[in-house]
């Protein structure tokens, strides 16, 4: 059975930093594109980032680019997101997913984790 389960979520003030942690299950981990994507009330899901297998590829969308980073574990099957300088319009459910290849659309997804970013 899959598995993506998101933690590290929560409210943080303007400026604040969060690491979102996505621990995987079911699948062969190490061989999968891992994403995290984000959808605010009202506005739609949008790619945050996304990295290679092998970690040795990643892409950072532009409205996070130098604060968000993204990394993975293939020991432990766990993806992560440092989120740091956070801003209110980064207030969204981050969810986690995997899919084959560079551009195909996730095969798998978690059930997602709020972050809210509010003084």
């Amino acid at each position: 059975q899959v598995q993506l389960v998101e933690s590290g979520g929560g409210l943080v003030q303007p400026g604040g930093s969060l690491r979102l942690s996505c621990a995987a299950s079911g699948f062969t981990f190490s061989s999968y594109i891992m994403l995290w994507y984000r959808q605010g009330l009202g506005k739609e899901r949008e790619l945050v980032a996304r990295i290679s297998p092998g970690a040795v590829s990643t892409y950072i969308a532009d409205s996070v680019k130098g604060r968000f980073t993204i990394s993975r574990d293939n020991i432990r099957s766990t993806l992560y997101l440092q989120m740091n300088n956070l801003k209110p319009e980064d207030t969204a459910v981050y969810y986690c997913a995997a899919a084959r290849t560079w551009r195909s659309d996730p095969e798998y997804w978690g059930q997602g984790t709020q972050v809210s970013v509010s003084s």
